[in-house]
């Protein structure tokens, strides 16, 4: 990652130097990139552990129901990557759109419950990524815990946010290569399955020896009749909203892509992570029931306990048993790709909090490019030891990453369609957007509780993490945070906003809103940009201002009677001495059409149903009504085509950027200095 770094400084118009490329990738990430950089942060060690654990729980249903549930958030998401775009193209965090449109007690709890989110999503990613390891290798967990995060950092501080989006392609290339060897081994050349009639038959003798309480069929793997595992997706539905909706990683993605083409990216990111999970669980979750009863699996003759199972330890445990030693290798290959490049999204996002929503907002408004990128640095350090800590500590008191996953939405779910409503519904009030978010905590933890000590008795570690005991709280937390924001937007329907006696911060807020607009009475000509109203950048890139100025974009081109026409120069924007990123941040900083945006609602909207319609309600809910059991031919069909959606997965994510970017890799290995649209 740093070589990479350090050619983008060399040969590219973009300088992780600057705050605005440090943070926000200056806003012109390609869209296969950003479907890549979606796949791989919502790609954690628990989408791998936990998925195939809800695999070996509750049968054939766990990997579509988490591959179902999770994907609805990414695309649900693209309605507020429109809005962004639309509505707020200036902002570097969702906390900055609240403080510009509620105001700063808004802005604080929003941001205490993004903190709060990236923590807990943060310890799914290193704490089960460090019981794994620890588990696999003899690795003790508290180096673990500490090693991961650290050693990530320092890529991302030396990068940035695009280091990000490249360490998550190079990780999703070989995320996809361990899958399709455990897939290939399972479904063809293993001696012990050898077959998908082969795999068909084991699971149905494991039915026999270890059913699944409450599954249809005798406990059958092959139905989708399992009452835990529908209780299950109603609780990853919910949890999915806090994790998406309030993680400023998912944020920064949009903030980052290109205005016209940020739906496409998460509407492809979303479709293509779907495969992920449907196709290793399908394999390695149900693969740990059909081959506990093989003398190569770890445990043997005794299936995982509760407490492995738990630890996301069923694919690790199918892999040793399939490949042995080389499994458990390429496991652990696996578990870092996923730990690592989603860990590297938090800690930019993290840092971007710190940065733009505590730094420049209330300890130095007028902070210089330079200083905000040291704080960013910073902020990363900071991240990663709190994170470590906090991993420890809840290793210490025996939590697992199940357990963070059941119970998240109960922590910060209150806040998490009301974040979503300040963009999406214009009547959003300020009280509603200011106190819903404290009444779904407080409601969610009480009902959590009572339902705890009622159904189990007692108020434990493990009975809390029961999923009925779980989701009672997770649906009266999001569903009290719903509620709240509808009634007291209505009673209360005022709006605060920013304190309108600070021009200061009118002038900030303005930007975050409206974006970077451009100074009519001030043209820039063919020279250096003029930096009479801007602050002054310490970074001075070695180019010619008047032959970028010919190749700036369609703006230049499209003036009459010369190639190198005034552009407008935007106000407020950090120089940074080369005019072609200065067009680059201008451009991308400028408001989206009105008619692109319609297009775009369309097409999120659209795209929304016609997925909620099949792939939450009349794919899973048919088969779960009609509680059929697999037979050998529909078994046969449904690994095929899971497999088959790995692959197409694959494609969006490993062959999509080469292809769109392929100029740049050209300009980047003969040596020239690529334009911004390469």
């Amino acid at each position: 990652m740093l070589a990479i770094t350090y050619l983008q400084n060399k040969y590219t118009a973009y300088s992780t130097k600057q705050a605005e490329e440090f943070n926000t990738a200056s806003r012109s990430v390609k869209p296969g990139l950003i479907a890549a950089g979606i796949v791989s942060s919502w790609t954690w060690s628990s989408t791998l552990l936990t998925s195939s654990t809800f695999a070996y729980s509750y049968g054939i249903s766990g990997p579509m129901w988490y591959g179902a549930m999770g994907t609805s958030q990414i695309l649900l998401f693209s309605l507020i990557a429109i809005k962004i775009k639309t509505n707020a193209p200036g902002a570097h965090t969702f906390p900055e759109i609240i403080l510009a449109k509620h105001g700063r007690a808004a802005h604080l709890t929003y941001l205490f419950f993004g903190w709060a989110t990236n923590m807990l999503v943060g310890s799914c990613l290193v704490l089960g990524g460090a019981q794994c390891v620890a588990a696999l290798s003899g690795v003790n967990v508290y180096a673990a815990c500490f090693l991961i995060p650290l050693v990530v950092g320092a890529y991302v501080i030396a990068g940035g946010l695009r280091s990000t989006f490249i360490a998550d392609y190079v990780h999703t290339v070989i995320l996809f290569i361990a899958i399709f060897v455990f897939g290939f081994t399972m479904y063809a050349t293993s001696p012990i399955t050898g077959s998908i009639s082969k795999f068909y038959d084991l699971l149905m003798a494991a039915k026999e020896t270890i059913p699944i309480p409450g599954n249809a069929h005798g406990g059958s793997y092959l139905t989708f009749k399992s009452n835990d595992g529908l209780v299950f997706a109603i609780d990853l539905l919910v949890a999915g909203f806090s994790n998406v909706w309030l993680d400023q990683a998912y944020w920064q993605r949009a903030i980052a892509s290109r205005p016209e083409t940020s739906v496409k990216a998460y509407l492809a990111g979303g479709i293509a992570w779907y495969g992920i999970p449907f196709s290793f669980a399908t394999a390695m979750g149900l693969g740990c029931a059909a081959l506990t009863a093989s003398p190569s699996f770890p445990t043997y003759p005794d299936p995982l306990s509760a407490a492995q199972n738990g630890a996301g330890l069923s694919s690790p445990a199918t892999a040793i048993a399939l490949l042995g030693s080389g499994g458990a290798g390429l496991m652990l290959l696996l578990l870092f790709m996923a730990v690592t490049s989603s860990t590297s999204a938090e800690l930019i996002a993290v840092s971007s909090l710190i940065t733009f929503d505590v730094y420049k907002t209330y300890i130095k408004p007028n902070a210089t490019s330079e200083q905000l990128v040291r704080v960013s640095h910073y902020g990363i350090v900071i991240y990663a030891v709190a994170l470590a800590s906090f991993c420890c500590i809840l290793n210490a008191v025996a939590i697992n990453i199940t357990w963070i996953l059941t119970i998240l939405g109960v922590l910060v779910g209150g806040a998490s369609i009301p974040v979503g409503l300040i963009l999406l519904w214009e009547p959003m009030s300020t009280v509603a957007a200011l106190v819903a978010p404290y009444v779904g905590l407080a409601f969610g933890l009480v009902a959590w509780f009572v339902v705890t000590k009622l159904r189990s008795g007692t108020i434990t570690v493990d009975t809390t993490g029961d999923v009925t005991n779980a989701v009672a709280g997770n649906l009266t937390a999001c569903g009290t945070g719903v509620v709240m924001a509808f009634a007291l937007s209505f009673l209360f329907p005022g709006k605060w906003g920013a304190d309108k006696n600070d021009p200061e911060a009118q002038k900030r807020l303005d930007k975050i809103i409206n974006g970077i607009g451009p100074r009519t009475d001030s043209p820039r000509t063919g020279s250096v940009p003029d930096t009479s109203v801007l602050e002054t950048s310490k970074e001075k890139a070695d180019s010619d201002p008047e032959k970028a100025e010919g190749t700036a974009g369609p703006e230049a081109e499209a003036a009459p009677g010369a190639q190198s026409a005034p552009t407008p120069m935007p106000e407020d924007l950090v120089p940074t001495g080369n005019a072609v990123v200065d067009f680059l941040e201008a451009s991308h900083m400028a408001p989206m059409q009105p008619e692109e945006a319609r297009k775009a609602t369309r097409l999120a909207t659209g795209f929304n149903l016609v997925y909620w319609t099949v792939a939450i309600i009349l794919v899973p809910f048919t088969l779960f009504g009609t509680e059929w059991e697999f037979s050998r031919a529909g078994f046969t069909g449904w690994c095929v085509v899971s497999f088959i959606w790995a692959w197409c997965s694959m494609l969006i994510c490993v062959v999509w950027p080469l292809v769109e970017s392929r100029k740049t890799m050209w300009a980047i290995m003969t040596g020239n200095k690529t334009q911004p649209d390469a």
